[in-house]
């Protein structure tokens, strides 16, 4: 799949007020290979609030081309959801500015799972940040980090984030829920590439666990799904998660 330039803004109405997703790079596609050099970095969009609205949060992605990076803006700190390659922090970090931050508002670093698309930037995150990282209680002994890695399991909750364990893509898997906005950052266990999917099998440890993950997710009121291939689904999210549940 060729790459192609795409630049957009979304802003969704959640139960607490109005919520952004802002795309902060502007070339996407796919690619296998975590070598594949990094996009081109671009300022984000910052929501704007309309008469009566307030923005309450505002979910922002590094688009790495192969795989995404998720940032959680609150205020005067940051969540970062997965952490790309080794290759990727300066990417990271280039989304933090664009997005009026830096690495000392970071608090929060969560993990999806091991694979090194997600776990690889680490290396390069962890001595940059003061805040805590997590992942999966399953996860912790198969990531390394210079800095002590704290286990988190179903119903967790950090940040305003409800940890929803997913395992199946891995055995320790979580995914990521934000109540207040419907917002749910998946990780491996939901792929957007062309169509709403589960997890790829050829990566995935264990497909009748995934599967059961999935149906698990469908069960939230998901007002948009933040894969970490593929595009974010912003429009009829819940509806194509209950969709895809009903086919496994």
């Amino acid at each position: 799949m060729g790459d192609f330039r795409l630049s957009r803004r979304f802003v969704l109405t959640g139960s607490s007020g109005v919520f952004g997703v802002a795309v902060l790079n502007t070339v996407t596609g796919c690619s296998s290979d975590p070598a594949s050099p990094s996009p081109s970095r671009a300022a984000s969009a910052t929501p704007s609030a309309g008469a009566g609205n307030v923005v309450t949060g505002d979910w922002q992605r590094v688009n790495l081309s192969f795989v995404s990076v998720y940032l959680l803006v609150r205020g005067s700190e940051v969540a970062i959801v997965d952490t790309g390659t080794s290759s990727s922090p300066a990417d990271i970090e280039a989304g933090l500015k664009a997005a009026g931050s830096g690495w000392d508002a970071v608090k929060h670093v969560i993990v999806t799972h091991r694979h090194q698309d997600h776990a690889g930037g680490l290396a390069g995150v962890a001595p940059a940040i003061s805040g805590t990282i997590y992942t999966g209680d399953g996860e912790v002994e198969a990531i390394t980090a210079s800095k002590p890695l704290k286990g988190l399991k179903d119903g967790d909750e950090i940040f305003g984030l409800r940890i929803v364990a997913t395992p199946g893509h891995t055995p320790g898997h979580i995914s990521i829920f934000e109540p207040a906005t419907g917002v749910l950052v998946t990780g491996d266990a939901l792929n957007n590439m062309g169509q709403l999917t589960g997890a790829n099998p050829q990566y995935t440890t264990d497909m009748v666990a995934a599967a059961a993950s999935v149906k698990k997710l469908a069960t939230l009121d998901v007002k948009a799904i933040l894969p970490g291939h593929g595009e974010p689904l912003t429009t009829g999210a819940k509806e194509a998660l209950q969709q895809l549940a009903a086919t496994l």
